[in-house]
């Protein structure tokens, strides 16, 4: 491909370079002491998937049945309940199982949402020129965002899209 072309996302999400929203690098967020948690963070709040194979279980515990494994490293799901040991996190298919904590990772990501690629611009502005593009459902790790612009990256390339055009920045509960 040459220099400067438009380039595809293929979403594959093994290949991603991970990069934590806000200087995080591992935990789960930022301390809330507004709520008394187990953790301490926040509830809702937005994290990723940690591991390629995450089991996710109808309970907080191994002794509840799996409902649900991910293959997805660096999904990015929402935490809308917790234990000491366990997350209860809604995933972006509207889907809420409980997953160990120790495949809780605190680096965030958000996934395109919608039915048509979305394109990362040069800067955050609908008229900038499009960097590149993700595929409907590719992963995309998420630098900083203003306003309703975030900056992303995935397989090397990044730009900036709109917060509405991904799953993983409501910050309302996202299901139940």
């Amino acid at each position: 491909m040459r220099r400067g072309a438009k380039r595809r996302i293929a979403g594959v999400v093994g290949a991603l370079l991970l990069l934590g929203a806000c200087d995080r690098h591992d935990g789960e967020g930022d301390l809330c002491p507004n709520q008394k948690t187990p953790s301490g963070f926040c509830i809702p709040r937005y994290v990723s998937l940690k591991r390629g194979e995450v089991f996710g279980r109808r309970g907080p515990g191994i002794d509840y049945p799996t409902m649900f494994v991910y293959h997805a490293r660096g999904l990015p799901v929402q935490v809308i309940d917790e234990t000491v040991d366990w997350r209860r996190v809604c995933d972006p298919d509207g889907g809420a199982v409980w997953v160990n904590k120790v495949m809780i990772d605190g680096r965030r990501t958000v996934m395109a949402s919608g039915k048509d690629q979305v394109a990362l611009r040069a800067a955050p502005a609908d008229t900038a020129a499009p960097t590149a593009y993700l595929r409907p459902r590719a992963i995309a790790s998420l630098s900083q965002c203003k306003g309703d612009w975030c900056q992303v990256s995935a397989d090397g390339a990044s730009g900036w899209l709109k917060s509405s055009e991904v799953w993983g920045l409501a910050a309302p509960a996202q299901c139940r």
